[in-house]
């Protein structure tokens, strides 16, 4: 595992920090390698939804890295990845990667996932979607990146958040080729 190149998981100042916590967990337990930026919004947000300090998620990452530490690997093209999500994405950090400003870890690792056409996907939660936030998601879209919208699976009949929480960590493992079982998909296991 430690020869394996990560998959980096940004996480921004978006709500939906549960989300990247369960994202975290399924590629612990899949015994997938993670690089792990935290956003100074993410930090607050974390502590803010899932009552977490940001050192908790240490343990579920085989490198965390500093948000203003742009001579990290990971912020080279040179260095192997097996892809990237942003969970949850802001539109603030939306808007700087589809206009490819790079100024901070994580920012500069998804322009380098997007410059290098490695799988890069973003997770935004915002509602309702502003015009200039749909605009960037449609250039992040056009750049190659996966666009995961944080809908819930109403059709699998979700009984509680934590339900609609795995659903969509499971749809971001689905888009970075890791298999879970975080989720029965539509008619699995009927006849």
């Amino acid at each position: 595992m430690a020869d394996e190149p990560p998959i980096v998981v940004g996480v921004s100042g978006a709500s939906g920090a549960p989300i990247a916590v369960r994202v975290l967990d399924a590629l612990a337990e899949a015994r997938v390698p993670v690089a792990l930026v935290l956003s100074d919004g993410a930090v607050a947000v974390l502590r803010a939804e899932c009552d977490l300090d940001p050192a908790a998620l240490a343990p579920r990452a085989a490198h965390v890295y500093s948000d203003h530490d742009l001579t990290a690997p990971i912020a080279s093209g040179s260095r192997p990845t097996r892809g990237m999500v942003i969970v949850p994405c802001s539109s603030h950090t939306a808007a700087k990667v589809a206009l490819g400003l790079a100024d901070t870890l994580l920012t500069r690792a998804a322009h380098v996932h997007l410059k290098e056409r490695r799988r890069l996907v973003v997770v935004p939660r915002e509602t309702p979607l502003p015009t200039t936030l749909l605009r960037h998601l449609t250039t992040l879209s056009e750049l190659g990146a996966v666009v995961l919208d944080a809908a819930p699976p109403y059709y699998l009949h979700p009984r509680t958040v934590d339900d609609q929480t795995a659903y969509l960590a499971g749809k971001v493992l689905e888009q970075l080729g890791v298999p879970h079982h975080l989720y029965r998909g539509w008619k699995e296991g009927t006849s």
